[in-house]
């Protein structure tokens, strides 16, 4: 058996497609095209690559965007402030506070802030709490991408044993109440899991989210199982890289890492995971395709949501 490859690119551009006709929509039947308001503090590399593919994004789809870039020594107070206002604007539909933020800035309190109808990253407690409880709300985006793919493929979710690997507030707990929601049947697994092999092994749909390269292999895997890989990890030794890839492909990332120091691994075996899995989403090219285009539906519905608009 080889697993059927799950390109996450094709699926993120369908749902981009039919954003911007809807958008195009809003703005000929209503007069106006959804805003996004995105908050950066200080200059980490990977939020500053993360917030340019967001805003271009925007840009892309004909959503109006406001970027607030802010120093990395910026007070709490600052930036309650800043999220205070950007919650009083009735022209801004969704906010984004770009993570991690600095250590003197209090993250849960930030979060807690952002008017939940606003709250396009889903993890306002009032959004988690809806979620929960299968009500409207505006879920997270990495899950509801997970959802998608496994939709837009044909992979049937209702009646599945479904496994997740990682219960983190991001992706394992949103991820297990959208399956729900889905009629499948969902078991959460994490550091304390007995004989998680044995588990994960059941599981017609395994999601892995555990923030360890490659750690999910062969025993972990039933044979036909979609395998979902959530993992983004930068691997920086060549010896690691050796259990995962073979062939070109361990040619293609040896050299990625001599020439950049790090290449990307999902949390999934991925030479195990082809030969055993039913379908598969690779590591980078899956999941993580998915994100910005369910950060753009977010918006979008907030929009909507907040005027009335079905």
């Amino acid at each position: 058996m080889t697993a059927k490859i799950l390109n996450g690119r094709p699926i993120a551009e369908a749902i981009k497609m039919e954003i911007k006709s809807e958008i195009a929509d809003l703005r000929e039947v209503h007069g106006f095209a959804p805003c996004l308001a995105v908050v950066r503090v200080g200059d980490d590399p990977a939020s500053a690559v993360y917030v340019g593919n967001k805003l271009n994004t925007t840009e892309e789809l004909g959503l109006t965007s406001i970027h607030h870039h802010l120093p990395a020594e910026t007070k709490n107070e600052e930036l309650l402030a800043l999220v205070q206002s950007l919650n009083e604007n009735d022209d801004v539909d969704g906010i984004l506070v770009q993570l991690p933020l600095p250590t003197q800035i209090d993250e849960s309190a930030i979060l807690e802030l952002i008017d939940p109808k606003k709250d396009v990253d889903g993890f306002h407690p009032i959004n988690v709490g809806r979620l929960s409880q299968g009500r409207e709300s505006l879920v997270p985006c990495t899950p509801a991408g997970v959802i998608e793919i496994l939709k837009r493929s044909g992979i049937e979710i209702a009646g599945s044993n479904a496994v997740i690997v990682g219960r983190s507030n991001i992706v394992g707990k949103p991820m297990a109440m959208l399956l729900l929601q889905e009629n499948a049947t969902v078991t959460i697994c994490h550091s304390r899991t007995r004989d998680l092999p044995s588990i994960a092994a059941r599981a017609d749909i395994l999601v892995a989210a555990i923030g360890r390269p490659g750690f999910l292999r062969s025993d972990h895997i039933k044979d036909g199982a979609a395998v979902i890989d959530v993992g983004i990890n930068k691997v920086s030794d060549p010896s690691q890289i050796l259990e995962l890839y073979d062939g070109e492909e361990l040619e293609k990332r040896l050299a990625v890492i001599e020439n950049r120091g790090f290449t990307l691994v999902g949390d999934v075996n991925k030479r195990d995971a082809i030969a055993k899995a039913g379908a598969y989403t690779p590591v980078p090219g899956g999941v993580g395709l998915l994100t910005i285009a369910m950060l753009m539906r977010n918006t979008v519905d907030a929009a909507k949501r907040r005027r009335g608009i079905d």
